[in-house]
């Protein structure tokens, strides 16, 4: 089994590294949340600092009135070997060792301010601090602001509920070891730590508490009833402690001759000589180490499985916005094709029917297009006063003869020429559909979202090469209309001719009416323009059919084969720096995927120390 040395370190070793990474818990479930640490908590004045400096050894705290404390202190003790040399290291300087404790206490004091200024704000980013002594037991405690009931002059009124919700922040966590400081001159049933201990953590498994100030409680009374328990009893003894008096503090009275003195208290007092083996800084901080090892042990597998699923989740999160690129020009160019494809992929799948969108082209086809042509104003251009006037025009000095083929021309023309708008209209349609699912698969493709330079160079490619379809698409439909004008169905008018006049006229009648010398009756121009709208009437049949084959032709299918050749064409022929300014990355992505690949090596590292120390 590892030693406590081990065990206690391996902790201290992740807790600084979870720092660095600016995980320090109120974050979710934390890894730096499931490491097991000792808060201690007490109110202001409760004598809290000499605790801690009593189980240290050394005089190194920051010491004034009001709130002293105003950012978390983790403190991580490291036993050395007897007659090696003291010294403390801070995480924020890890380069530098301070030897003289008086610097530390200085330390401790800017890098505070360095983060709250000089006001007497709090925050919750911790300070960690490293001791190396042969003085001191391997342990890890967390020293938190004083718990307080008033704000003083420079501090806010909501001070005293930030405190506390800092400090519940920390102990309401079911890894937490709570040492509840408390002066033994004031009422245990008012002690700030032990109510908060209480509400927190109301069987008293995970408290400790601890009595200061034995020697300065009133003559003829003393803390028994609270140091063994029938004040009010905890899952583990309480502790006294006797600190330093304000004089030997302003004497700069040595710790160690601190220490000695607490034992020869308790050894000689007659209230508790008895508890003497078990009173003093020097054991507490014995019975917190072998306890905080023992609580270690049993949340190995726990934090193991947690560091497990984080590991599972970092490269989740790193295969979703992507590992970094290569550097060299082959490997840049096969991304940058690899991506395009993705896109490809994606925008046809549009098309095909495997995302929505390309029913919309249908819907061109099938409702647009019918009702434009619906709208198409026959009915004005082959009215009796304008059939009539065309006729007319194209005569000119000569009456026609027998039949005004002219004039059909010209009325046959100018109703087609109408057809050129419908188609038009069809082509810049589906161009706007395309173009509209052209930034949907963008949007839609999740590799692209990484690389906002090449994002934008694809949709500007395929943007352009949608243009140039719109372009032939138009000039095709265009083409389709010229072709009916060019070449009229001679047959639609011979069997006109064939079947005579309408309305179930007699022959006789309508050998009168060709016979008529009066050729420019109602009746006749009548029939001219009905003529012309039937034969209208089958262009429009036909170009209903032929412009969606050639607007899906030229424009959806061009799209589907050849999108992005022209692009790729330009892609070959870059430069190596050019490509990887093409693979420009978001900036905020680049240092996202950072974070995620420094917390992935944090939690990969924590679980081989782990699995190379905890069972060994």
């Amino acid at each position: 089994m590892a030693t406590m040395q081990s065990l206690i370190g391996l902790i201290n070793k992740i807790q600084r590294a979870c720092t660095v990474l600016g995980d320090h818990g109120g974050e979710g479930m934390s890894l730096w949340e499931a490491l097991p640490s000792v808060a201690v908590v007490g109110g202001q004045s409760s004598g809290k600092s000499s605790v801690l400096e009593s189980v240290v050894g050394r005089d190194f705290l920051p010491r004034g009135s009001g709130i002293v404390t105003r950012r978390p202190l983790v403190l991580q003790l490291h036993k050395t070997e007897d007659g090696q040399p003291e010294y403390a290291e801070f995480l924020h300087a890890p380069r530098k060792r301070f030897s003289d404790f008086a610097s530390v206490r200085k330390e401790i004091q800017d890098e505070t301010d360095r983060i709250t200024g000089k006001s007497k704000a709090i925050s919750n980013v911790p300070i960690h601090l490293s001791i190396y002594s042969p003085n001191v037991v391997n342990l890890t405690l967390i020293d938190l602001p004083g718990l307080t009931k008033v704000a003083v002059e420079g501090q806010p009124e909501s001070i005293v509920r930030d405190i506390e919700d800092m400090v519940r922040s920390y102990v309401e966590k079911p890894n937490c070891i709570i040492l509840a400081i408390s002066p033994a001159n004031q009422d245990i049933a008012t002690s700030d730590a032990i109510k908060l201990a209480r509400e927190v953590d109301p069987s008293g498994e995970r408290t400790f508490g601890v009595v200061t100030k034995l020697d300065l409680m009133d003559q003829g009374t003393n803390a028994l009833d609270v140091l063994e328990g029938r004040s009010y009893r905890l899952q583990h003894p309480w502790v006294g402690i006797v600190n330093r008096s304000q004089a030997d503090i302003n004497k700069n009275v040595d710790m160690m001759y601190a220490r000695r003195k607490e034992r020869e208290y308790f050894e000689t007092s007659p209230e508790y000589g008895h508890l003497a083996s078990k009173m003093g800084s020097e054991y507490l901080a014995k019975l917190l180490s072998q306890h905080l090892e023992l609580v270690i042990r049993q949340k190995i597998p726990s934090i193991i499985a947690l560091i497990n699923k984080n590991i599972d989740d970092l490269n989740a999160e790193l295969d979703r916005i992507g590992r970094p690129i290569a550097v060299d020009s082959g490997a840049q160019l096969y991304t940058i094709l690899e991506l395009c494809r993705a896109f490809d992929r994606v925008f046809k799948e549009h098309l095909d029917g495997g995302r929505p969108g390309g029913d919309r082209i249908y819907g061109v086809f099938d409702h647009q297009l019918p009702a434009a042509l619906k709208k198409l104003p026959f009915d004005r251009h082959l009215s009796l006063k304008n059939v009539q006037k065309v006729v007319s025009e194209a005569d000119g000095y000569q009456p026609h003869l027998i039949a005004p083929e002219q004039g059909y021309r010209r009325l046959i023309d100018g109703s087609i020429s109408y057809f050129k708008g419908p188609a038009e209209a069809s082509v810049d349609a589906v161009h706007f559909i395309l173009k509209e699912l052209v930034r949907k698969s963008i949007a839609e493709t999740e590799e692209l979202k990484r690389f906002p330079t090449l994002t934008s160079d694809i949709a500007a490619a395929a943007n352009e090469a949608l243009e140039k379809f719109r372009d032939e698409s138009r000039r095709t439909v265009l083409r389709l209309v010229d072709m009916e004008s060019s070449y009229l169905t001679v047959e639609f008018f011979r069997k006109i001719h064939l079947e005579g006049p309408p309305n179930n006229a007699t022959d006789k009648n309508a050998k009168h009416d060709v016979s008529n010398p009066d050729r420019y009756s109602d009746n006749h121009f009548r029939r001219i323009g009905s003529n012309v709208n039937a034969y209208i009437g089958m262009v429009c049949d036909t170009l209903k059919n032929s412009i969606p084959k050639a607007v899906v032709y030229c424009q959806v299918r061009e799209a589907k084969r050849s999108l992005l050749n022209f692009f790729y064409t330009q892609v070959g022929r870059k430069e190596k720096e050019k490509l990887g300014a093409m693979l420009d990355e978001d900036p905020q992505l680049m240092e996202r995927r950072a974070q995620l690949a420094k917390r992935l090596e944090l939690y990969k590292t924590a679980r081989d120390d782990i699995d190379s120390v905890a069972w060994k």
